[in-house]
């Protein structure tokens, strides 16, 4: 190797296709795992799909999507070896993944459609006949392979931490895409995202180059973050010299709170509080609109209070600044912070935080919902009250949509939601319950749909989510405790989908005639329970007059198919939340005893989502 070439480091920006087609990418082991969370991958969709959108115009050519906004999403460090050009990726393995996780969805998005774009050669090259990722990782070759082809991979028990949050990834991107670029305008985003996606392409040509470069970027970035610019000028608002040290000590104990969670728990923080309490606008949907209170807020929330602590907070003063941050600041950090641990431990008073937590909208959305209800002058008991009716409505919203196979990305709902923080900000209790009664009662979507819901590729997570609900209800009912989390919760028992029919059609042909019905069937929400995850193994491929035996021993919702249920248990079918249920049991499963179930759980869903939830709970 040449000293010249050793030494050198390029730089150039890029687009996501100049980047990606016909590439090989090595990942070098130290960094083999991929971590992105939902927040992350949610965000980054939320930020492409947010950019697309004020440009496009349904009325364009395709041809002028070449002018649209860019968007910037960051560098990528590579180490090239000038002998064979082999590319490592140093620094930027995260963004990658998710890039090709993304253009594999867009890929299987587009599958119906007549204007498709070449995309595939961005996520796989072909050599002498053979096909390989251009991400190159053995471990995860069988995910990408099944994902591209399927859309859906299941993760194994020996999959490793990148595998199962890939396929988790994966399930994320294809809830949050908006519903509004899937059809006539995807050919036009996929365009954008390959060509007006931007990217800086580092190369060096000797690993120490490419290691020192990586450093630099990672540890000398002493920026000043917005929550230390808002500090500061709140800080140099307050003429008094104890105040101003004493709020300096109290800023410091609530943002160390904050961090407990998190490095970046700050920035969310004050985005949901200013968002949900303060907000007066929002951007309009049309192209070249400009951003209002809302995306300020997201982007730069310590300059829009400098332009708007007068107007809209009232801050005029030094003793107005003190008094307000003293009070308000700590009191929201609170519960901000109550509402995160409600989402990840259940809590028999916040139920509904702990659900939304697995099945709820974008956190920049969710969280300024909850916190705009609230008041400094609430007794606990009402903010509790208030949290938990806000979080019932977001699930009641969301499993609406998801049987009526609807998304609810942030596109798709922000400016439901922002209307709705709007009406509810300060409610007392009773109008509370009144307004969100009415939203509710206003959804678009009914639950009839579940007539026609099932199981497919992408939506495993929520089916899962639904039956947990289904069958914890069930347990509460005849006295049992909450056990949604252990049916869920993938840190504790796992459970699973069991299909009541095996995956056999030989054995179904005196009721279907296609395969492809067969699956429908099979597949729909009337024969599906959850079992536990090695009961599920053991006899899932077995017929249903066999496994019927052995859902005796399970939970409530299994046991009730059997007959012998029913008879040790006489008085089942007497309580009124039961009854209204009709029940029955099933020791054959043919067509009309699955539609039989279907309706079941359709009335299931009516009685755990009904609107009477907000006025039971007033008095």
């Amino acid at each position: 190797m040449s000293q010249n070439l050793k030494n050198k480091i390029e730089a150039t920006d890029i687009s996501i296709n100049a980047l990606l087609k016909d590439q090989k990418f090595y990942i070098d082991y130290f960094q083999r795992e991929y971590k992105w969370q939902e927040k992350h991958i949610k965000l980054l969709i939320e930020d492409l799909t947010t950019t697309f959108l004020k440009s496009y115009q349904p009325t364009d050519k395709r041809p002028a999507v070449a002018n649209y906004q860019s968007y910037y999403l960051g560098p990528i460090v590579f180490s090239v070896n000038p002998e064979n050009q082999k590319k490592s990726i140093i620094d930027g393995q995260q963004r990658i993944t998710s890039i090709t996780l993304f253009l594999i969805y867009l890929n299987h998005l587009q599958k119906e459609q007549t204007d498709k774009v070449s995309i595939s050669n961005l996520i796989f090259s072909e050599s002498y006949g053979e096909k390989s990722f251009n991400m190159t990782d053995e471990a995860r070759e069988p995910c990408l392979k099944s994902l591209f082809e399927g859309g859906f991979y299941k993760a194994q028990e020996n999959d490793d931490e990148t595998v199962k949050n890939m396929v988790e990834r994966y399930e994320d991107i294809a809830e949050s895409f908006p519903e509004e670029l899937s059809t006539a305008a995807l050919p036009y985003f996929i365009d954008w995202f390959v060509g007006n996606v931007v990217i800086v392409k580092i190369t060096a040509y000797s690993d120490e180059n490419a290691y020192t470069i990586f450093e630099t970027m990672n540890d000398r970035g002493l920026n000043l973050s917005p929550t230390e610019m808002l500090k500061g000028y709140i800080l140099s608002r307050i003429s008094d010299t104890t105040q101003r040290t004493e709020l300096n000590e109290l800023w410091k104990e609530q943002i160390k709170i904050l961090h407990e969670y998190g490095d970046a728990a700050d920035l969310g923080f004050f985005q949901s509080w200013f968002r949900g309490k303060y907000a007066e606008s929002i951007r309009p949907g049309k192209a070249g609109s400009e951003n209002k209170d809302f995306e300020l807020i997201g982007s730069r929330f310590h300059n829009w209070f400098k332009d708007n602590h007068k107007g809209i907070f009232n801050l005029k003063t030094s003793d107005d600044f003190y008094a307000f941050f003293k009070n308000q600041f700590p009191f929201y950090v609170k519960w901000y912070m109550k509402c995160w641990n409600a989402k990840i431990e259940f809590n028999k008073d916040l139920p509904h935080l702990h659900y939304i937590n697995y099945w709820g909208i974008a956190d920049s959305l969710q969280d300024p919902l909850l916190l705009s209800s609230i008041k400094f002058e609430d007794e606990e008991e009402i903010i509790i009250r208030k949290l938990d009716f806000t979080a019932r409505f977001i699930e009641t919203f969301t499993v609406r949509r998801s049987v009526n196979y609807k998304k609810f990305g942030q596109t798709s709902i922000k400016y439901t939601m922002f209307n709705l923080i709007k009406l509810i900000r300060n409610n007392d209790l009773n109008l509370l319950g009144q307004n969100l009664a009415k939203e509710t009662f206003d959804i678009e979507q009914k639950w009839d749909a579940i007539n026609s819901f099932g199981l497919h590729g992408q939506n495993r997570k929520f089916v899962k989510h639904l039956l947990s609900r289904i069958s914890s209800h069930l347990d509460i009912i005849i006295g049992k405790d909450n056990n949604y989390s252990s049916y869920h919760h993938p840190n504790g028992k796992q459970f699973e989908i069991e299909h009541l029919w095996g995956n056999k059609f030989n054995e179904h042909k005196d009721e279907f005639e296609q395969e492809l019905d067969f699956k429908d069937w099979r597949n729909s929400i009337g024969a599906m329970i959850l079992l536990p995850n090695g009961t599920n193994q053991s006899f899932s491929s077995d017929k249903y007059e066999d496994k019927i035996k052995h859902y005796q021993k399970e939970n409530t919702y299994a046991q009730t198919l059997t007959e012998i249920y029913y008879e040790k248990n006489p008085n089942f079918l007497k309580s009124e939340l039961i009854s209204e249920l009709k029940f029955k049991p099933h020791p054959e499963l043919k067509k009309e005893d699955i539609t039989e179930r279907k309706r079941l759980v359709q009335r299931i869903c009516e009685q755990i989502w009904t609107t009477k939830y907000y006025k039971m709970n007033e008095n």
